[in-house]
């Protein structure tokens, strides 16, 4: 990344250098028009490293096309971002070397079988023979996929599907996982369990992840970014500074009034 660009990011989000030197995935002022639609405005946050990060917003709100334009697949309007001190543009490849990514529409390939489909991620990644079998034995173990590790993706279910999702995306150990709506389509307990694996990632990886039901955002992440139309309404700190937590529904509703 450019001096100049660096400089930009540290002054549009009015943070230290120490704190951005800190910051995996920094973004600043990101814009984006489908037309005369504006799907994102000027929109700046930053996550830690082993930090969870929630975009909280309805659908339609932007939190899908942040994530595109964090991870390279799509290009800002206008704005910064970087990971890992990355420009996601001038530095594309190796940025997105340091993220995992789960997008929505979980990109599987139903007639492989689990571990052929790793061990063909792990290759795309640039692993060695020893690495790829070293990274999938580590995403096997992790995400309890040893009774599945055969099987055909297709056959499997979607709670199971979306952990063969999630396994790729932490090959090779990326210290940014980017995961959008994580939960959609899982059934209850399917949920509880993709909340507890979220959960269990903090502090190995920094996670940002979307949603659009707030009790999935408040029970695993540290800090929120509520978006509306395309717009920053707030980011917020989960843990209060008397120890409790964040009631975010009732902040939610607060900034989200038609007079507010």
């Amino acid at each position: 990344m450019t001096r100049t660009r660096s400089r930009l990011i540290k002054r549009r989000l009015n943070i230290t250098t120490e704190t951005a030197a800190q910051a995996v995935v920094v973004a600043a002022g990101l814009c984006k028009r489908y037309g005369r639609r504006e799907a994102v405005r000027d929109v700046s946050f930053s996550v830690a490293p082993g930090q969870v990060f929630g975009l909280l917003g309805p659908n339609g709100s932007g939190k899908s096309t942040i994530l595109r334009m964090l991870v390279g697949v799509m290009r800002p309007d206008a704005g910064h971002a970087s990971i890992s001190g990355l420009d996601v543009i001038a530095d594309g490849p190796a940025a997105r070397a340091r993220i995992g990514y789960v997008p929505e529409d979980i990109p599987l390939y139903g007639h492989s079988r689990v571990d052929e489909f790793l061990a063909m991620m792990a290759a795309l990644k640039g692993l060695d023979v020893q690495q790829r079998r070293r990274a999938i034995d580590a995403v096997v173990e992790r995400l309890a996929l040893g009774d599945v590790r055969r099987s055909v993706i297709r056959q499997l279910s979607r709670g199971f599907r979306q952990r063969v999702a999630i396994a790729q995306a932490m090959l090779g150990t990326p210290p940014v996982l980017v995961l959008d709506e994580p939960t959609n389509g899982l059934d209850p307990r399917q949920i509880i369990e993709c909340r507890e694996l979220v959960a269990s990632l903090a502090g190995t990886h920094a996670v940002l992840l979307t949603s659009h039901i707030l009790s999935e955002i408040e029970k695993v992440a540290d800090r929120v970014a509520i978006l509306l139309d395309g717009r920053l309404l707030a980011i917020e700190d989960m843990t209060l500074a008397d120890g409790s937590r964040l009631d975010l529904e009732r902040r939610f509703l607060e900034l989200t009034e038609p007079d507010s």
